[in-house]
């Protein structure tokens, strides 16, 4: 028993076993209470909250389920500091991270209730603007964490910055560039130039819309490159939207030989605006068709319309219809389609003489 007493007496960084062991002991109790909080008090609020019947209490209590495990690992740890006679210097890390914790509940919150905003916001005014206003909510929620963590710690950050003097201007002019891109992005959202999923095109940038942040834009464009774009340049420049667009224009010209007689040419453009005209996908107006020059090879045809779809897949089947309808055409009153040529005539006939 003696030779217990001493080895618990013995001192370890001036401070006996015995009490590293306590410590320890109560640092394990936490962990075991945690563990018990959870089987038992957490499982019975999940199934109280799970007879209720909104979503509201359900959401709410996950969002707060690790924060809780969090501070039982932090009070076991400064109900060790105390036994270990270290307490002072725990205290101010003890409520740090209790401030850590009710902003990562905070954090949670949002995160939880992040869909909710989206479908608030999809049936209002956009699905970006409640997209811009959750990531606003989150980095407003980790900044104003840092700032509350820090200030527990004896920083002051108002002075901090206060103090930075040139050093805070040049971060202020480095910071404008961010400025833009946030009043940027803020413009692309209220003004609804575009949404996520719409085919645009800016400057030599043109894609699918998969992203709408703070900061940047990201389109995919159609040869897969992800293009990332500063939302201030957006915002600066004309922005083509194709996906607003109801209808999408055909504009192209065939040739027809020079053996084309006015007769066939009139009865081949009567059938081709007749085909046009009862087409179920071609809008009536404006429609024109018509026999408008005589290139160097052809007989020119000039075609300007427009389709009932602006989707790329569905016109490009009309065009391949029209198409094929209009060879038909040509075909059964017996012209054809002409491709660059030359026609050499000589004025006289060469005589090749016989030398005798």
């Amino acid at each position: 028993m003696e030779k217990v007493i001493e080895i618990m007496n013995y001192t370890v960084l001036n401070l006996p076993l015995y009490k590293f062991i306590i410590a320890f002991v109560v640092f394990f109790l936490f962990l075991f209470a945690r563990k018990l909080f959870t089987l038992t008090i957490v499982k019975t609020a999940k199934v109280f909250v799970g007879k209720t019947k909104t979503e509201i209490d359900d959401k709410i209590l996950n969002s707060l389920i690790k924060p809780l495990d969090f501070l039982f690992i932090i009070f076991g740890l400064h109900l060790a500091s105390i036994v270990l006679s270290i307490d002072k210097y725990f205290i101010t890390f003890t409520k740090g991270m209790m401030i850590f914790s009710m902003f990562w509940f905070l954090y949670n919150l949002v995160l939880s209730f992040e869909k909710d905003i989206l479908k608030l916001f999809n049936k209002r005014v956009s699905q970006e603007i409640g997209l811009f206003l959750t990531k606003s909510l989150k980095v407003f929620v980790i900044a104003l964490g840092i700032v509350a963590v820090l200030q527990n710690f004896g920083i002051n950050v108002s002075a901090f910055i206060a103090s930075l003097g040139l050093g805070g201007l040049a971060f202020a002019l480095a910071a404008k560039d961010t400025a833009a891109n946030l009043f940027g992005g803020f413009a692309i959202l209220t003004d609804n130039i575009f949404k996520i999923g719409d085919w645009i095109k800016v400057g030599s940038v043109e894609g699918i819309v998969e992203d709408i942040g703070m900061r940047t834009t990201k389109i995919r464009a159609f040869d897969k490159r992800l293009i990332v774009m500063p939302n201030a340049t957006i915002a600066n420049s004309a922005v083509d939207n194709f996906s607003r667009r109801d209808r999408r224009r055909i504009n192209m010209r065939i040739g027809l030989t020079y053996s084309t007689t006015p007769a066939q040419m009139q009865k081949i453009l009567k059938e081709i605006r007749e085909m046009l005209k009862s087409h179920p996908m071609i809008h009536d107006e404006p429609l024109f068709v018509y026999f408008d020059q005589f290139d160097d090879s052809s007989l020119s045809l000039f075609f300007y319309l427009f389709t009932k779809t602006a989707v790329w897949e569905e016109y490009l089947k009309i065009r391949e219809d029209i198409n094929l309808k209009i060879i038909d055409i040509v075909e059964r009153n017996g012209s054809g389609f002409a491709f660059p040529s030359q026609s050499i005539y000589f004025e006289n006939e060469l005589k090749m003489t016989k030398n005798s």
